[in-house]
């Protein structure tokens, strides 16, 4: 079975932005990028790379979890929609309020796990050669667990730009090669190699190799 990709990441992005009064053009001017980009993110033209998606996510105040967590709030709403009036998921959307940062919050509370399957993978496909697989999910925790591969060319910046966030970030590398630029420093990363740093320091991973190169990560987000 294939992974689940997440559906309609830049149609909630752009629901939460209009949600929190943010324009178009003061969010790209916070993040350093065009207005186009933002829209093409937003209309699904386009995927965010990482630092792109850490960005938009640090501006509107919400975390790459609730990301993943919303594409289940949105199955969960839209079941619930044509669900009766006495079924247990009318019951539990009927209690919500109708805004899509409700449905984030809502989302916290779910669990991904204790088992989750291949097939059943939720996943986010990002730009230049990035791609995020869920591996589970405890309520409430800030954390990201993410088995994470990057193409033959691929990077977690679309630019040559550093990323930073809020938070901490462990990695074992399963198999390729990365090099991680880690404030003035550049580290090559080999399969068994782990790595562990604050994420407030700026960084960035490229795969400058021929094989994709695969890792189990853990990101701990701001709370």
């Amino acid at each position: 079975m294939s992974p689940r990709p997440v559906p309609r990441v830049g149609e909630r992005l752009r629901e939460v932005r209009q949600g929190r009064g943010v324009s178009v053009r003061a969010l790209a001017r916070e993040l350093g990028v065009s207005a186009s980009l933002i829209s093409q993110i937003e209309t699904g033209k386009s995927q965010p790379s990482v630092s792109t998606l850490y960005g938009m996510t640090t501006a509107l105040g919400v975390s790459v979890e609730d990301v993943f967590a919303s594409a289940q709030a949105g199955d969960v709403t839209s079941a619930g929609a044509d669900a009766t009036a006495g079924s247990a998921a009318a019951a539990a959307v009927s209690g919500l309020p109708g805004t899509v940062l409700a449905a984030l919050s809502a989302a916290r509370g779910q669990r991904v796990g204790p088992v989750v399957r291949p097939g059943d993978r939720q996943v986010l496909q990002l730009d230049s050669g990035v791609t995020w697989e869920r591996l589970g999910q405890l309520p409430h925790p800030h954390v990201d667990f993410l088995l994470i591969t990057y193409e033959p060319g691929g990077s977690s910046s679309s630019e040559s730009g550093l990323m930073r966030h809020g938070g901490s970030e462990y990695g074992y590398l399963l198999s390729g090669g990365l090099v991680l630029t880690l404030g003035a420093e550049e580290l090559r990363l080999e399969p068994g190699d782990a790595i562990s740093f604050d994420s407030t320091t700026p960084h960035r991973y490229r795969n400058d190799g021929l094989d994709p190169a695969v890792g189990v990560w853990f990101v701990r987000e701001s709370a």
